[in-house]
């Protein structure tokens, strides 16, 4: 992984304007002439709407300085552990993120992957790590997405009275953001009244409940059945945790890799070493 990721570094740094502008253009002319898209999409997606990158422990720790002088990293807070340990604290965090997902804008991006998929014969499915619920927003029907590490408005109980997981939309948390510490009456399960946490897959968890996800990925496989001629466009997912980009490898499809980092892909791959904004309008242009 170390030599692959040093290869990628100097990929990246000797990789020229004119070298993407001539990817940039046979990546539009592979999305035109496509019969079906399939989105991947990783954290670096939403980056351009103006949301933290929390790649890396200075990433997360500009986000949320008060946990930087806890020394406790993303890892250390996604992690359901605290909703039984610190539950005002777990809302925080949770609550925070909540908040600004909800005030947040999709950046212009989203909407031009649906224009494209709307012109597709086969239309489009994306599967996509991120669990803020931008792609909904953007105007992609429930039932072609996968969200494989759950939606954060998307709650269920934290002590499993059952196997619901039911939707949140409009609900606002109250946060002192000094002390990331949830002032407002937590969210509760309506079965049992106890505390409800969101249906979000974190670290070390084992109480997740995986249904709504797993529901989506059927779907999933009933589109890939049917589709014919898919071109697959990766977006800001990295090698960290990768799941969204195993997704898009597996499947055989030829791929479109965005990413300013990790964007190298295994020929004849096209690989583009920008951010998801700039790259998705300079391809809507080429297309034009």
């Amino acid at each position: 992984m170390q030599g692959e990721h040093e290869q990628l570094v100097r990929v990246n740094e000797t990789m020229n304007n004119d070298e993407i502008r001539k990817n940039l253009e046979l990546a539009s002319r592979a999305i035109k002439s496509a019969d079906a898209l399939l989105v991947g999409a990783g954290a670096g997606m939403g980056v351009d709407s103006g949301l933290p990158d929390f790649r890396g422990n200075e990433g997360f720790w500009r986000a949320y300085p008060k946990l930087k002088n806890q020394n406790l990293t993303f890892s250390d807070m996604a992690n359901p552990k605290w909703f039984h340990k610190k539950p005002r604290q777990a809302w925080g965090f949770y609550g925070h993120r909540y908040n600004l997902y909800a005030k947040t804008q999709p950046h212009a991006g989203f909407n031009l992957l649906k224009k494209w998929s709307d012109q597709k014969s086969f239309g489009s499915f994306v599967y996509t790590s991120n669990v803020d619920g931008h792609f909904q927003r953007a105007g992609f029907k429930e039932n072609q997405i996968v969200e494989c590490h759950g939606a954060i408005n998307h709650f269920q109980c934290i002590n499993l009275c059952s196997s619901d997981v039911w939707p949140v939309y409009g609900t606002y948390i109250e946060v002192d953001e000094e002390h990331l510490l949830a002032t407002s009456d937590l969210p509760q399960c309506p079965h049992c009244k106890k505390l409800a946490r969101p249906n979000i897959l974190m670290f070390n968890d084992f109480h997740w409940i995986e249904d709504r996800t797993n529901k989506q990925q059927e779907l999933y496989s009933q589109w890939s059945e049917k589709s014919h001629n898919v071109v697959v466009i990766e977006i800001g997912a990295g090698l960290a945790i990768p799941t969204v980009r195993s997704a898009c490898e597996v499947t055989g499809a030829f791929i479109i890799r965005i990413n300013p980092r990790e964007y190298l892909v295994e020929p004849p791959g096209i690989s583009i070493p920008l951010g998801a904004e700039e790259a998705l309008i300079k391809l809507d242009r080429l297309m034009k």
